[in-house]
């Protein structure tokens, strides 16, 4: 016993690796006695050396390193056999009574003759691991929960990389940055990750960054207390501390002005905030999730993004693919947005005939999935039958040849802009636009012709609340 301390104090550099390895090492001698054991194996275990020296390994409890419990002595231990343990899964008792499960690995050390002097093991503790996998697994049935309630439709083979990258986000808190084409469902990404995360019963709060000016957007972030500029009469709480113990989802975030950048770097890093007119900083405990259809890195080279902040974003980055590359998603999709519709307009359509379902396929949808919502919703002014005919469509997936056609011809004469005329802006047909177009408010103003800015204006006038209730 003696001896094989003495050779480990003798040697420094074995020293030294037995303290700085993260895994939990220790040694025993011939007679099963331990002689050596790093602090890693301390902090595992919760035994100190001076407690455990001496100890005959029996103390620690291991179980099924063998497929059975603890043997009672070195003689009985197969690793004098086998000369060796590969990593095994098993469990080990900690000195609070506690069972851990751990990896280990074990061999056994001779002298130069050749004698076995002892064993050297190494332990791995699991318990963070089982964790993540159980949060893995239950993120797996909340997932599988909400593509049943028809959250997310999808079966192309991008798109499972998406529900993977939504699983595996969820075993953590860390940044995430999705990217996609507008109205690929990035918002719908951001509560399905919140959904089942570890913050599901906490609130999740929506910011659509591009909707408000600089000023405004800081206050609607950070707060403001009562005088902080013209006009506030009150002290107001920002969107971050709403989101305090939940999720925060900042939309378009590429349209962020460099001070907001600054200020929201700064968030990221200290997770405090200090509300507009005040310079009490306040903690809080969120998660960010962001948006973007905009190359952000693009933005970074040109010197419009911050660097830091744009790595601080995409820890955990996502890429929603358009329509037009997960196009065997199109026929569950029609049918999904056939039920909504089915049950909004009291009709009974039960599908697409064929003929329009090849003119579907066939479209490009530069606007993706909000677009094919829109050709449906569209589809069913129209249709008088029980299935959606090639009539029903939208002129530019009919016509879509003769449309692209006419794009490629070289342009001779400019020809007078066609404008659809404006109706007059309801509340209600802003509550219709709004729900059709899954209360995306960058959809709304196109249909409209109106800017993002006047529809939230109008939303706030018509006390419109920013997200379905």
């Amino acid at each position: 016993m003696e001896h094989i301390q003495r050779e480990i104090q003798k040697n420094i550099l074995v020293k030294l690796l037995l303290e700085a390895i993260g895994d939990g090492v220790f040694v025993l001698d011939s007679n099963g006695r331990i002689v050596a054991w790093n602090p890693a194996m301390e902090t595992i275990t919760g035994y100190s050396f001076n407690e455990i020296k001496g100890e005959n390994c029996r103390i620690l409890k291991f179980s099924h390193c063998f497929g059975r419990d603890c043997p009672t002595g070195m003689g009985d231990c197969r690793i004098l056999e086998t000369g060796q343990v590969t990593p095994t899964e098993c469990l080990l008792s900690h000195k609070r009574g506690h069972t851990l499960s751990v990896t280990k690995n074990a061999r056994i050390i001779k002298d130069t003759g050749g004698k076995t002097i002892g064993v050297v093991e190494t332990v791995t503790d699991l318990t963070e691991l089982k964790k993540a996998r159980l949060r893995m697994e239950e993120a797996t049935r909340r997932l599988g929960e909400l593509n049943r309630l028809g959250c997310i439709i999808a079966k192309s083979r991008v798109m499972q990389n998406v529900f993977s990258f939504i699983k595996a986000s969820a075993a953590s808190d860390t940044s995430i940055l999705i990217q996609g084409e507008s109205g690929t469902g990035k918002e719908l990404v951001a509560g399905a990750i919140h959904s089942i995360g570890e913050r599901r019963d906490q609130p999740m709060v929506v910011v659509n960054c591009s909707a408000l000016s600089e000023s405004l957007l800081e206050s609607e972030l950070f707060g403001h207390v009562k005088g902080a500029f013209t006009g506030a009469s009150r002290e107001r709480i920002g969107r971050f501390e709403q989101a305090d113990g939940g999720t925060i989802f900042l939309d378009e975030i590429g349209e962020i002005s460099p001070y907001i950048q600054v200020k929201l770097l700064r968030v990221l890093q200290e997770k405090e905030i200090e509300r507009v007119g005040e310079s009490r900083k306040r903690k809080v405990d969120i998660r960010v999730i962001t948006a973007t259809n905009k190359d952000l890195k693009s933005l970074v080279d040109e010197g419009i993004f911050r660097e830091d902040l744009y790595y601080r974003l995409k820890v955990f980055p996502i890429f929603l693919p358009p329509l037009r590359e997960r196009k065997e998603d199109i026929p569950l999709l029609i049918n999904h947005f056939i039920k909504l519709n089915n049950k909004l307009a009291s009709k009974t359509i039960i599908g697409m005939s064929k003929h329009a379902l090849q003119a579907v396929m066939d479209y490009h949808w530069p606007g993706n999935i909000r677009e094919l919502a829109n050709a449906v919703e569209h589809a069913f002014v129209l249709c008088t039958g029980r299935q959606i005919e090639m009539e029903d469509l939208p002129l530019e997936i009919r016509h879509q040849d003769t449309l692209r056609a006419a794009s490629d011809m070289p342009c001779t004469t400019a020809a007078p802009a066609v404008t659809k005329p404006r109706q007059n802006l309801t509340r209600d047909r802003l509550l219709a636009i709004l729900h059709a177009a899954g209360w995306n408010k960058a959809e709304a103003a196109r249909q409209t012709g109106l800017s993002r800015a006047a529809i939230w204006k109008y939303m706030k006038k018509w006390d419109i609340p920013m997200q379905p209730e």
